[in-house]
Protein backbone atom coordinates (compact mmCIF):
# COMPACT_ATOMS: atom_id res chain seq x y z
CA UNK A 1 0.00 0.00 0.00
CA UNK A 2 1.17 3.54 -0.48
CA UNK A 3 -1.46 5.49 -0.82
CA UNK A 4 -0.46 6.37 2.71
CA UNK A 5 -1.34 9.76 4.01
CA UNK A 6 1.23 12.08 5.93
CA UNK A 7 0.78 15.58 8.32
CA UNK A 8 3.76 18.06 8.56
CA UNK A 9 4.11 20.64 10.70
CA UNK A 10 6.27 23.09 11.43
CA UNK A 11 7.34 26.79 10.58
CA UNK A 12 7.73 30.69 11.61
CA UNK A 13 11.57 30.51 10.22
CA UNK A 14 13.15 28.55 7.50
CA UNK A 15 15.24 26.90 9.54
CA UNK A 16 11.92 24.66 10.54
CA UNK A 17 9.99 25.25 7.22
CA UNK A 18 12.16 23.93 4.88
CA UNK A 19 13.73 20.60 6.86
CA UNK A 20 9.97 19.69 6.61
CA UNK A 21 9.79 20.27 3.16
CA UNK A 22 13.27 18.05 2.51
CA UNK A 23 11.46 15.40 4.20
CA UNK A 24 7.61 15.61 2.66
CA UNK A 25 10.08 15.08 -1.04
CA UNK A 26 12.25 12.08 0.10
CA UNK A 27 8.70 10.50 1.32
CA UNK A 28 6.95 11.41 -1.56
CA UNK A 29 10.22 10.22 -3.88
CA UNK A 30 9.38 6.61 -2.42
CA UNK A 31 5.15 7.00 -2.38
CA UNK A 32 4.32 8.69 -5.28
CA UNK A 33 0.52 8.50 -4.62
CA UNK A 34 0.60 9.47 -0.90
CA UNK A 35 -1.41 12.13 0.75
CA UNK A 36 0.72 15.13 2.51
CA UNK A 37 -1.28 17.80 4.53
CA UNK A 38 1.60 20.71 6.06
CA UNK A 39 -0.30 22.65 9.03
CA UNK A 40 1.47 26.17 9.98
CA UNK A 41 0.85 29.21 11.71
CA UNK A 42 -1.65 31.68 9.93
CA UNK A 43 0.52 34.69 9.57
CA UNK A 44 4.06 32.91 9.72
CA UNK A 45 5.91 32.49 6.02
CA UNK A 46 5.39 29.13 5.93
CA UNK A 47 2.02 29.90 4.42
CA UNK A 48 3.75 31.16 1.56
CA UNK A 49 6.62 28.60 1.21
CA UNK A 50 4.77 25.17 1.44
CA UNK A 51 2.50 26.17 -1.38
CA UNK A 52 5.78 27.33 -3.63
CA UNK A 53 6.86 24.16 -3.00
CA UNK A 54 4.03 22.26 -4.12
CA UNK A 55 1.51 21.08 -0.63
CA UNK A 56 -1.24 21.92 0.59
CA UNK A 57 -1.39 23.97 4.01
CA UNK A 58 -3.77 24.76 6.42
CA UNK A 59 -3.23 27.34 9.37
CA UNK A 60 -3.27 27.31 12.87
CA UNK A 61 -4.18 30.76 14.93
CA UNK A 62 -1.16 30.17 17.22
CA UNK A 63 2.23 32.12 18.63
CA UNK A 64 4.71 31.49 21.12
CA UNK A 65 4.72 33.10 24.62
CA UNK A 66 6.40 36.28 24.67
CA UNK A 67 9.26 36.79 27.62
CA UNK A 68 7.55 39.58 29.07
CA UNK A 69 4.04 40.11 30.02
CA UNK A 70 2.16 41.42 27.14
CA UNK A 71 -1.72 41.73 25.95
CA UNK A 72 -0.17 38.80 23.33
CA UNK A 73 0.57 36.72 26.50
CA UNK A 74 -2.91 37.09 27.55
CA UNK A 75 -4.46 35.75 24.15
CA UNK A 76 -2.31 32.53 24.00
CA UNK A 77 -4.82 30.21 26.10
CA UNK A 78 -7.30 31.29 23.59
CA UNK A 79 -5.31 30.59 20.80
CA UNK A 80 -3.69 27.08 22.40
CA UNK A 81 -7.53 25.96 22.99
CA UNK A 82 -8.66 26.90 19.30
CA UNK A 83 -5.32 25.49 17.91
CA UNK A 84 -6.22 22.10 19.45
CA UNK A 85 -9.71 22.09 18.52
CA UNK A 86 -8.64 22.92 14.74
CA UNK A 87 -5.73 20.31 15.00
CA UNK A 88 -8.16 17.59 16.38
CA UNK A 89 -10.56 18.53 13.26
CA UNK A 90 -7.60 18.39 10.48
CA UNK A 91 -6.52 15.14 11.67
CA UNK A 92 -10.36 13.83 12.28
CA UNK A 93 -10.18 14.76 8.56
CA UNK A 94 -7.08 13.89 7.33
CA UNK A 95 -6.60 10.71 9.02
CA UNK A 96 -2.91 10.64 8.58
CA UNK A 97 -0.62 7.15 8.56
CA UNK A 98 2.09 9.34 10.84
CA UNK A 99 2.69 12.66 11.60
CA UNK A 100 5.81 14.86 12.32
CA UNK A 101 6.88 17.48 13.82
CA UNK A 102 9.61 19.86 12.87
CA UNK A 103 9.63 22.63 15.59
CA UNK A 104 7.65 26.18 15.97
CA UNK A 105 4.38 27.13 17.18
CA UNK A 106 1.82 25.48 15.52
CA UNK A 107 3.81 21.77 15.65
CA UNK A 108 2.70 21.65 19.05
CA UNK A 109 -0.80 21.59 19.15
CA UNK A 110 -0.78 18.72 16.49
CA UNK A 111 1.64 17.21 17.65
CA UNK A 112 -0.39 17.12 21.21
CA UNK A 113 -3.32 16.05 19.31
CA UNK A 114 -2.12 13.58 17.19
CA UNK A 115 -0.22 11.85 20.17
CA UNK A 116 -3.43 11.75 22.13
CA UNK A 117 -5.20 9.50 19.68
CA UNK A 118 -2.16 7.34 19.55
CA UNK A 119 -1.07 7.84 15.93
CA UNK A 120 2.34 7.28 15.25
CA UNK A 121 4.42 10.84 15.74
CA UNK A 122 8.36 11.67 14.71
CA UNK A 123 9.94 15.31 15.39
CA UNK A 124 12.88 16.49 14.46
CA UNK A 125 14.92 18.80 16.36
CA UNK A 126 17.50 20.71 14.67
CA UNK A 127 19.23 22.52 17.29
CA UNK A 128 21.53 21.19 19.45
CA UNK A 129 19.67 23.07 22.58
CA UNK A 130 15.41 22.22 22.31
CA UNK A 131 12.83 24.64 22.29
CA UNK A 132 9.89 24.59 24.94
CA UNK A 133 7.71 23.13 21.78
CA UNK A 134 10.03 19.48 21.29
CA UNK A 135 10.74 19.25 25.11
CA UNK A 136 7.38 18.94 25.72
CA UNK A 137 6.51 16.78 23.11
CA UNK A 138 9.09 14.45 23.32
CA UNK A 139 8.03 12.73 26.59
CA UNK A 140 4.83 11.47 23.85
CA UNK A 141 6.07 10.95 20.70
CA UNK A 142 7.53 7.27 19.15
CA UNK A 143 10.72 8.85 17.31
CA UNK A 144 13.07 12.02 18.20
CA UNK A 145 15.42 12.98 15.24
CA UNK A 146 18.31 15.23 16.50
CA UNK A 147 21.10 16.46 14.70
CA UNK A 148 23.48 16.88 17.79
CA UNK A 149 24.77 14.61 20.36
CA UNK A 150 24.04 14.85 23.99
CA UNK A 151 20.07 15.60 23.67
CA UNK A 152 19.48 12.80 26.25
CA UNK A 153 19.53 15.32 28.54
CA UNK A 154 16.36 16.55 27.58
CA UNK A 155 14.52 13.57 25.59
CA UNK A 156 14.02 10.19 26.61
CA UNK A 157 17.05 8.18 25.62
CA UNK A 158 15.58 4.92 23.59
CA UNK A 159 13.62 7.44 21.18
CA UNK A 160 16.50 9.33 19.86
CA UNK A 161 18.12 8.75 16.44
CA UNK A 162 20.94 10.76 15.38
CA UNK A 163 20.13 11.49 12.28
CA UNK A 164 21.62 15.16 10.94
CA UNK A 165 19.43 18.29 9.66
CA UNK A 166 17.79 18.00 6.11
CA UNK A 167 19.95 20.01 3.56
CA UNK A 168 19.38 20.64 -0.15
CA UNK A 169 20.86 18.19 -2.05
CA UNK A 170 22.65 20.39 -4.64
CA UNK A 171 25.32 21.06 -2.01
CA UNK A 172 26.33 17.24 -1.71
CA UNK A 173 28.36 18.17 -5.14
CA UNK A 174 30.15 21.29 -4.53
CA UNK A 175 33.38 20.12 -4.80
CA UNK A 176 35.38 20.46 -7.85
CA UNK A 177 33.53 23.92 -8.84
CA UNK A 178 35.79 26.28 -7.36
CA UNK A 179 36.95 27.71 -10.22
CA UNK A 180 33.71 27.54 -12.08
CA UNK A 181 31.98 29.04 -9.54
CA UNK A 182 34.60 31.54 -9.25
CA UNK A 183 34.32 32.58 -12.72
CA UNK A 184 29.93 32.76 -12.21
CA UNK A 185 30.23 35.21 -10.14
CA UNK A 186 33.18 37.19 -12.29
CA UNK A 187 35.59 36.83 -9.31
CA UNK A 188 39.60 36.96 -9.71
CA UNK A 189 41.21 33.81 -9.26
CA UNK A 190 44.15 35.23 -7.52
CA UNK A 191 42.28 36.89 -4.76
CA UNK A 192 40.89 34.90 -1.63
CA UNK A 193 36.92 34.93 -1.83
CA UNK A 194 34.84 35.94 1.98
CA UNK A 195 31.57 35.16 1.05
CA UNK A 196 29.18 36.67 4.10
CA UNK A 197 25.64 35.08 5.22
CA UNK A 198 22.89 36.58 7.43
CA UNK A 199 20.03 34.76 6.68
CA UNK A 200 17.40 35.47 3.95
CA UNK A 201 16.28 39.22 5.80
CA UNK A 202 19.70 40.00 6.61
CA UNK A 203 21.48 40.48 10.24
CA UNK A 204 22.10 44.03 11.10
CA UNK A 205 25.21 43.62 13.08
CA UNK A 206 26.77 41.55 10.51
CA UNK A 207 25.88 44.18 7.92
CA UNK A 208 27.71 46.82 9.87
CA UNK A 209 30.86 44.76 10.33
CA UNK A 210 31.12 43.60 6.84
CA UNK A 211 30.48 47.82 5.82
CA UNK A 212 33.45 49.06 8.70
CA UNK A 213 36.17 46.70 7.76
CA UNK A 214 35.90 46.47 3.92
CA UNK A 215 39.21 48.50 3.22
CA UNK A 216 40.76 45.96 5.75
CA UNK A 217 39.33 43.28 3.47
CA UNK A 218 40.90 45.15 0.36
CA UNK A 219 44.01 45.86 2.16
CA UNK A 220 44.24 41.60 2.91
CA UNK A 221 43.55 40.94 -1.14
CA UNK A 222 39.82 39.99 -0.30
CA UNK A 223 37.29 39.64 -2.60
CA UNK A 224 33.68 39.87 -1.01
CA UNK A 225 30.32 37.96 -1.96
CA UNK A 226 28.19 39.74 0.74
CA UNK A 227 24.46 38.58 0.90
CA UNK A 228 23.05 41.37 2.79
CA UNK A 229 19.74 40.62 3.09
CA UNK A 230 16.56 42.13 1.70
CA UNK A 231 15.96 43.89 4.65
CA UNK A 232 19.00 45.99 3.96
CA UNK A 233 20.16 46.02 -0.06
CA UNK A 234 19.01 49.75 -0.18
CA UNK A 235 21.18 50.56 2.55
CA UNK A 236 24.31 48.58 1.48
CA UNK A 237 24.20 48.25 -2.47
CA UNK A 238 26.10 51.29 -3.00
CA UNK A 239 28.72 49.26 -1.75
CA UNK A 240 29.03 47.52 -5.45
CA UNK A 241 31.21 50.27 -7.27
CA UNK A 242 33.89 48.95 -5.01
CA UNK A 243 36.10 46.38 -7.15
CA UNK A 244 36.58 43.90 -4.87
CA UNK A 245 32.85 43.93 -3.43
CA UNK A 246 29.34 42.44 -4.64
CA UNK A 247 26.54 43.70 -2.29
CA UNK A 248 23.24 41.05 -2.96
CA UNK A 249 20.29 40.88 -1.34
CA UNK A 250 19.73 37.05 -1.89
CA UNK A 251 22.04 34.32 -3.74
CA UNK A 252 19.43 32.04 -5.28
CA UNK A 253 22.46 29.83 -6.44
CA UNK A 254 23.92 29.16 -2.95
CA UNK A 255 25.90 26.00 -4.12
CA UNK A 256 28.31 28.43 -6.27
CA UNK A 257 28.34 30.48 -3.63
CA UNK A 258 29.44 28.31 -1.06
CA UNK A 259 32.02 26.70 -4.14
CA UNK A 260 33.84 30.11 -4.68
CA UNK A 261 34.47 30.83 -0.79
CA UNK A 262 37.38 30.73 0.82
CA UNK A 263 36.05 31.39 4.12
CA UNK A 264 32.63 32.13 5.33
CA UNK A 265 30.98 34.17 7.52
CA UNK A 266 27.68 33.02 8.73
CA UNK A 267 25.03 33.32 11.40
CA UNK A 268 24.30 29.98 13.17
CA UNK A 269 20.85 29.05 13.24
CA UNK A 270 20.85 25.42 12.88
CA UNK A 271 19.90 24.69 9.09
CA UNK A 272 23.42 27.03 8.04
CA UNK A 273 25.41 25.07 10.59
CA UNK A 274 23.94 21.81 8.44
CA UNK A 275 25.12 23.35 5.73
CA UNK A 276 28.12 24.54 6.28
CA UNK A 277 29.34 21.16 8.04
CA UNK A 278 28.06 19.54 3.97
CA UNK A 279 29.95 22.43 3.08
CA UNK A 280 33.63 21.50 4.41
CA UNK A 281 34.65 25.35 4.03
CA UNK A 282 36.51 27.66 6.71
CA UNK A 283 33.73 29.25 8.83
CA UNK A 284 33.55 32.24 11.23
CA UNK A 285 30.26 32.23 13.12
CA UNK A 286 28.85 35.11 14.63
CA UNK A 287 25.74 33.96 16.49
CA UNK A 288 23.12 36.10 16.60
CA UNK A 289 22.07 36.72 20.17
CA UNK A 290 18.50 37.50 19.82
CA UNK A 291 16.78 34.03 19.54
CA UNK A 292 14.85 31.67 21.25
CA UNK A 293 16.65 29.83 24.33
CA UNK A 294 20.00 31.24 22.37
CA UNK A 295 20.24 28.70 20.24
CA UNK A 296 22.34 29.89 17.95
CA UNK A 297 25.65 30.42 20.36
CA UNK A 298 24.92 26.98 21.08
CA UNK A 299 25.03 25.33 17.71
CA UNK A 300 28.43 27.72 17.04
CA UNK A 301 29.66 26.60 20.10
CA UNK A 302 29.05 22.93 19.30
CA UNK A 303 31.21 22.93 16.54
CA UNK A 304 33.68 26.07 17.52
CA UNK A 305 34.11 23.30 20.50
CA UNK A 306 35.75 20.72 17.98
CA UNK A 307 37.73 23.21 16.61
CA UNK A 308 35.83 22.62 13.44
CA UNK A 309 35.68 26.45 13.16
CA UNK A 310 35.67 30.10 15.15
CA UNK A 311 32.91 31.78 17.04
CA UNK A 312 32.98 35.57 17.93
CA UNK A 313 30.08 36.41 20.49
CA UNK A 314 28.85 40.00 18.92
CA UNK A 315 29.81 42.19 21.42
CA UNK A 316 33.24 41.26 20.72
CA UNK A 317 33.55 42.04 17.76
CA UNK A 318 34.85 45.45 17.51
CA UNK A 319 37.94 43.37 19.78
CA UNK A 320 38.74 40.71 18.15
CA UNK A 321 37.11 40.39 14.98
CA UNK A 322 40.00 41.68 12.57
CA UNK A 323 42.71 39.73 14.75
CA UNK A 324 40.64 36.50 13.94
CA UNK A 325 40.21 37.13 9.94
CA UNK A 326 43.89 37.98 9.81
CA UNK A 327 44.51 34.45 11.16
CA UNK A 328 42.55 32.59 8.97
CA UNK A 329 43.53 34.36 6.08
CA UNK A 330 47.06 34.18 6.48
CA UNK A 331 47.15 30.56 7.34
CA UNK A 332 46.24 27.90 4.71
CA UNK A 333 46.80 25.28 7.25
CA UNK A 334 44.33 26.24 9.50
CA UNK A 335 41.64 26.72 7.06
CA UNK A 336 42.27 23.30 5.99
CA UNK A 337 42.31 21.77 9.23
CA UNK A 338 38.82 23.64 9.82
CA UNK A 339 37.73 22.43 6.70
CA UNK A 340 37.98 19.16 7.47
CA UNK A 341 36.88 18.97 11.16
CA UNK A 342 33.86 20.42 10.38
CA UNK A 343 33.27 18.20 7.46
CA UNK A 344 33.68 15.29 9.91
CA UNK A 345 30.09 16.50 11.94
CA UNK A 346 28.85 16.43 8.35
CA UNK A 347 25.31 14.05 8.03
CA UNK A 348 24.86 13.80 4.30
CA UNK A 349 22.11 11.36 4.80
CA UNK A 350 20.14 13.05 6.66
CA UNK A 351 17.07 13.18 4.97
CA UNK A 352 17.35 9.81 3.71
CA UNK A 353 17.54 8.27 7.25
CA UNK A 354 14.65 10.48 8.95
CA UNK A 355 12.59 8.75 6.11
CA UNK A 356 13.62 5.46 7.54
CA UNK A 357 12.68 6.32 10.14
CA UNK A 358 8.97 7.53 8.95
CA UNK A 359 8.56 4.14 7.22
CA UNK A 360 9.29 2.63 10.78
CA UNK A 361 6.13 4.60 12.08
CA UNK A 362 3.80 3.16 9.10
CA UNK A 363 4.66 -0.47 10.39
CA UNK A 364 2.48 0.04 14.01
CA UNK A 365 -0.60 -0.96 13.88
Amino acid sequence: MSNYKFILSGGGTGGHIYPAIAIADELKSRYPNAEFLFVGASDRMEMDKVPQAGYSIEGLWISGIQRKLTLRNLAFPFKLMTSLLRSRKIINTFKPNVVIGTGGFASGPLLQVATSKNIPSLIQEQNSYPGITNKLLGKKVNTICVAYQGLEKFFPKEKLKLTGNPIRQDLLHISGKHIEAKDSFHLIHSKHTLLVLGGSLGARRINELIASNLEFFEVQNVQVIWQCGKLYYEQYKHYNDLKHVQVHAFLNAMDMAYAAADLIISRAGAISVSELCIVAKPVLFIPSPNVAEDHQTKNAKAVADKNAAVMIKEKDLDATFQQHFTRLILNEDIREELGRNIKALAHEDATITIADEVEKLLKIK
